[in-house]
């Protein structure tokens, strides 16, 4: 049994998405050993207790620096023994050190067709530069900000009188989607990452990840 630690800061959709796929053996084999959040009244935290799950609180505020936050951060998470870090909305930026602790087994989602609109706000980014597609990415995590290598990207349409709102829930929607179902693959060994790039089945992926088009 393969476990996973999620980091979260707030509601935690993509949170639930990773429990139920855990449920329904979307995700095989495995199991969310704990959630940690940096604050206290993530609801995120809430759907972990119901589901049973350890949940963990740790305060930035309670540290002098991002770097000894982030060095108890990694002391919590190693704690679990996870095979797997999963960022679901965990709303700090990483110090170098703690990327390379994990590199290589640590996720994010990010709402946008990676590599464009790294960063806050995506969806009203995509509505004033008119575009017509727009979508969210699963990569892996490195030292630059959003720019780990791509695994799987899901796209969603962008209409004339929508509002960043409408263009999030759509995103939202594919985003509880993709995450579990690259969360698998890694975990079955199906997906790595080597020499910078995200590896598939044992070939490596274009830079917009698996299956771009399709």
């Amino acid at each position: 049994m393969k476990n996973i630690v999620v980091l979260i800061s707030g509601s935690g959709s993509n949170l639930q998405a990773m429990i139920d796929a855990c449920d329904s053996g979307i995700i095989q084999n495995a199991r969310i050993a704990a959630v940690v959040s940096n604050k206290a009244d993530a609801y995120g935290l809430e759907r972990a207790r119901q589901a049973g799950i350890d949940t963990v609180h740790l305060a930035a505020s309670d540290y002098s620096d991002r770097e000894t936050y982030d060095r108890a951060l990694a002391e919590r998470i190693d704690a679990f023994q996870p095979d797997l870090v999963i960022l679901a909305g965990f709303m700090r930026i990483l110090s170098h050190e703690f990327v390379r602790h994990y590199r290589g087994r640590m996720l994010n989602v990010h709402p946008s067709l990676l590599p464009k609109y790294t960063g806050l706000h995506t969806h009203q980014r995509a509505i004033e530069a008119g575009d017509k597609d727009h979508g969210t990415s699963v990569h892996f995590v490195t030292e630059e900000l959003d720019g780990g290598p791509v695994i799987l990207q899901a796209k969603v349409p962008i209409f004339d009188t929508d509002t960043a709102e409408e263009v999030m829930a759509r995103v939202q929607e594919q985003e509880h989607r993709i995450y579990p179902l690259v969360a698998n693959w890694f975990l079955q060994g199906r997906v790595c990452m080597a020499e910078d790039k995200a590896v598939f089945d044992g070939s490596a992926l274009p830079p917009h990840g698996y299956a771009a088009e399709g």
